[in-house]
C-alpha cells in the first residue's frame, strides 16, 4: 500500500488567509470596492514544501483544500527511496481556493508540476 505524504493543516490556513487579507486589502471583493481591469482575480501562493520519498516508481500525497489523494509518477531515471521534495501551492480566483498545484523535485530539479481543480 502507497504512503500518503501529508501537508501541514496549518501552513495551508495560514497561505488561504494571507490570500484572503491580500484581496480584503485591496477591497475587490466587498459591496463599493473597485475592479483593477488588469487583474485578473487569479493568484497561486506557496503554502508549503516537504520532504517525500520515491516509493514504486511514484510520490503519493494527501491534497489539501480538494481532500483527496494522488500518486504522481516519477521517471524511471530515479530510483526507489530517492528523497525528494513536494511543493505545494493553492490556486485562488479571489479569495476563493479553486485548486491546488503540486511541484515534486529531486537535488533541485522539478521533476513534475502538476494542478489539480482550477488553477
Amino acid at each position: 500500500m502507497a504512503k500518503y505524504h501529508e501537508f501541514s493543516e496549518d501552513r495551508v490556513a495560514a497561505a488561504i488567509e494571507a490570500a484572503r487579507s491580500y484581496y480584503a486589502e485591496i477591497g475587490t471583493y466587498q459591496e463599493g470596492g473597485r475592479i483593477d481591469p488588469n487583474d485578473d482575480g487569479h493568484m497561486n501562493i506557496a503554502a508549503e514544501c516537504i520532504q517525500v520519498t520515491v516509493d514504486n516508481g511514484k510520490v503519493c500525497l494527501k491534497l489539501p483544500v480538494l481532500g483527496n489523494t494522488v500518486c504522481l509518477p516519477i521517471p524511471s531515471f530515479i530510483p526507489n527511496g530517492t528523497a525528494a521534495e513536494a511543493c505545494l501551492s493553492i490556486c485562488f480566483t479571489g479569495p476563493f481556493p479553486t485548486g491546488v498545484t503540486v511541484t515534486i523535485s529531486v537535488l533541485g530539479k522539478v521533476i513534475i508540476t502538476k494542478s489539480f481543480g482550477k488553477c
